[in-house]
């Protein structure tokens, strides 16, 4: 439609033609966008709406002119209008049905990048290092001098003079060391915050993506309870069973849409707090690209706890911390060096031996009682404390990891059973049991007992692969980096 409606306003088409490819082209190459960018898409629809109703306008307008002597022509061109206000809305009508059928195609790479760039908790903790930037730049200050001035009875009279000190054997250095050492610890609490919210993210991913299953599956089932109800009443029209047969299955069509309706409500609070997450709205309605049965990526034990060595929270806490205590300890023993300080003026009125004189004095703190030593053993016996945190942490945290492993691995093992023998066999189960009840070789309950099994292994199944999923999220958060890929 539009094609054609370029192709008869090529003066309209030279205005927009370039907004509308440039749109077209961002909308097809980048499908999962963010607000800003779904806005710019919304404006690209408005344009395109915009266009249609110019080229009507133009259209009309020509037949309008275009008039024979007989006046016959602007009656055609009302006659035509209707039909032009057909097509605006035959033209407009998809665009809203687009729009109202769901959101963007999301996957779960994206859906982490968007909780990495939006999450409001996330945001914050971010905004701390600014705040150890700031310690930064308190630790590059220099001390100010001293202006003072003198008004004596006695000679000079009067006098002025600066003092200034002077930080001597590399305090201001070492000082700026242990407040970027500072700002590390902070890096690495931002690092942790991260982290949460990436498994957060995971989590709440795969939770949207079992309720929407959940809801597919139960409207399967309440598909198998209308075909067996069907059965039922075609049976009694024959005479072959009793009418109880037929309340027994309209009470299993019930209860499956009253789960189904539940499991819809179910969908909306998962995909609201996906949304609440991510930073979104809570109407975006994202088609997940992938689910329940996404395959993990295959891991050993022992890569895992040397991956964890290196990459673990709490681990790399307490390293910074010992860098930090380090750095202190050098800020410590740079302080025994005394700082000296210099002043330097001038004297005035000090009749008769002179009217203006220089002055100046150097002063130096001497190092003999206090040098830091208690300080400097605390700071030894802080960095001990630490390294024995940091053994037995991990410990602590390999065991962490090797328990999350084999959870995961345990989790693995459930669901590819129930993939491979109990789902199958369960439905087969089921099968048969129809086809028995069909030919009046069963009663109905022997099938509402297989339709029953099949919902139990079904739920079953279906929560086991969410429990893995949130095994491997466990896994990811007990490493401190990201498994996706090895």
């Amino acid at each position: 439609m539009l094609a054609v409606m370029r192709a008869s306003c090529p003066h309209v088409l030279r205005r927009d033609a370039s907004a509308t490819a440039a749109e077209t082209a961002a909308l097809r190459d980048n499908p999962v966008t963010s607000v800003t960018d779904r806005e710019s898409a919304k404006k690209g629809t408005r344009r395109d709406a915009r266009f249609v109703v110019r080229c009507l306008v133009c259209r009309f307008q020509r037949q309008s002119y275009a008039n024979p002597a007989d006046g016959r022509g602007g009656d055609r061109a009302v006659k035509a209008l209707p039909s032009f206000l057909l097509i605006l809305l035959v033209t407009a009508a998809p665009t809203g049905g687009q729009e109202s059928q769901g959101g963007a195609r999301l996957t779960l790479q994206a859906a982490l990048d968007l909780a990495d760039k939006q999450n409001l908790d996330l945001a914050a903790a971010r905004q701390r290092r600014f705040v150890s930037r700031a310690g930064v730049q308190i630790a590059k200050e220099r001390p100010n001098p001293t202006f003072g001035f003198t008004a004596l009875r006695d000679t000079p009279h009067e006098g002025w003079f600066f003092d200034q000190p002077l930080e001597l054997g590399g305090k201001r250095g070492h000082r700026i060391n242990v407040a970027q050492q500072e700002g590390g610890v902070t890096d690495v609490e931002i690092s942790t915050v991260a982290r949460q919210v990436r498994r957060s993210a995971r989590e709440a991913f795969y939770r949207l993506a079992f309720a929407r299953a959940e809801s597919e599956r139960l409207a399967q089932v309440v598909k198998l309870a209308e075909r067996l109800k069907q059965i039922a009443q075609q049976r009694f029209e024959a005479g072959a069973v009793p009418q109880l047969e037929v309340v027994q299955a309209e009470v299993e069509v019930s209860r499956a849409q009253a789960d189904l309706e539940v499991a819809g409500q179910e969908e909306k609070v998962a995909l609201s707090q996906f949304n609440a997450l991510l930073n979104e709205p809570a109407a975006n309605a994202w088609k997940l690209a992938g689910g329940l049965e996404d395959p993990p990526p295959a891991w050993s034990v022992e890569e895992l706890v040397q991956r964890a060595y290196r990459a673990n929270a709490e681990l790399q806490h307490l390293a910074q911390e010992e860098k930090v205590e380090e750095s202190r300890r050098g800020l410590l023993k740079a302080e025994r060096i005394p700082n000296l300080d210099l002043q330097y003026g001038l004297d005035f009125n000090s009749p008769p031996d002179f009217r203006v004189g220089p002055r100046g004095q150097l002063s130096l703190t001497l190092p003999i009682f206090s040098r830091n030593q208690g300080e400097i053993a605390q700071s030894l016996a802080s960095q001990r404390v630490l390294e024995a945190e940091t053994t037995a942490r991990k410990r602590a945290v390999a065991g962490m990891v090797e328990e999350a492993y084999f959870d995961w691995n345990a989790q693995q093992t459930q669901a590819g059973i129930y993939r491979q023998t109990l789902v199958p066999a369960v439905r087969k189960l089921e099968g048969m049991a129809e086809e028995s009840y069909r030919a009046g070789k069963a009663t109905i309950l022997v099938v509402l007992d297989a339709q029953r099994n099949v919902q139990d292994v079904e739920r079953t199944y279906q929560q086991g692969l969410l429990a893995l999923q949130s095994a491997f999220a466990s896994l990811e958060e007990a490493v401190g980096a990201p498994l996706d890929q090895k």
